[in-house]
């Protein structure tokens, strides 16, 4: 009777804790990242869990960090679709032209689905995202770096838009995690915002604090 009473208590405590773990939501406003990534005077930020919801194809595992330009949503300012995102990976992802090249694409194939799902754009607005990547030479601090472009549809002003990008590959040792970090901008990269942009990866560090 006893034994019977000991195996109730056990499996009520299992169901109890795995219910607790099984619904608890990741929150990325109280997330207290491990790394440090600047958030510059009057930019946003948004955190989530990788794998994506709108991009479950990547097969990473870890956290999505973004930081968003002041004017990022703004049409009329020159910050316009400029911003960073960081990919904070659990283990070391492969990476090459052509695999960043897929993923993007399907990172912002999900990204425009989801922003237009309930929006009215036409069957013809809603062209295809192409992607197109070159490795160029690493920059200090990096395992790779990469250049490149994504064409898509800009679904907050519903017309096509060149996003030029950056990337950077980053192994944080003493934490046994990667960093993928992404700089976006339309702007060339000559325009002051990626001085903004590249900032902020200077400043990174894998140890907080």
């Amino acid at each position: 009777m006893m034994k019977n009473v000991v195996v109730f208590i056990f499996c009520l405590i299992f169901f109890c804790t795995y219910g607790q773990e099984a619904t608890t939501e990741f929150d990325g406003h109280k997330w207290q990242a491990p790394y440090h990534l600047p958030m510059p005077t009057g930019w946003n930020f948004e955190r989530f869990l990788i794998p994506i919801s709108f991009a479950p194809e990547i097969s990473y595992k870890g956290v999505e960090d973004i930081r968003f330009t002041p004017g990022w949503a703004n049409a009329k300012s020159e910050e316009y679709w400029t911003y960073a995102f960081l990919w904070y990976l659990d283990s070391a992802p492969k990476t090459d032209v052509k695999i960043i090249a897929k993923n993007l694409t399907a990172y912002y194939t999900g990204l425009i689905k989801s922003n237009t799902a309930n929006a009215n754009v036409s069957s013809e607005k809603l062209i295809p995202v192409t992607a197109s990547f070159k490795k160029i030479q690493t920059d200090k601090g990096d395992l790779e770096t990469y250049t490149g472009t994504i064409e898509m549809l800009d679904y907050m002003q519903k017309k096509p838009i060149t996003l030029n990008c950056r990337v950077h590959l980053k192994s944080c040792k003493e934490q046994d995690k990667f960093v993928l970090f992404y700089e976006l901008s339309p702007k060339p990269f000559t325009h002051s915002n990626w001085t903004n942009l590249n900032q902020l990866w200077l400043d990174f560090n894998c140890k907080k604090g």
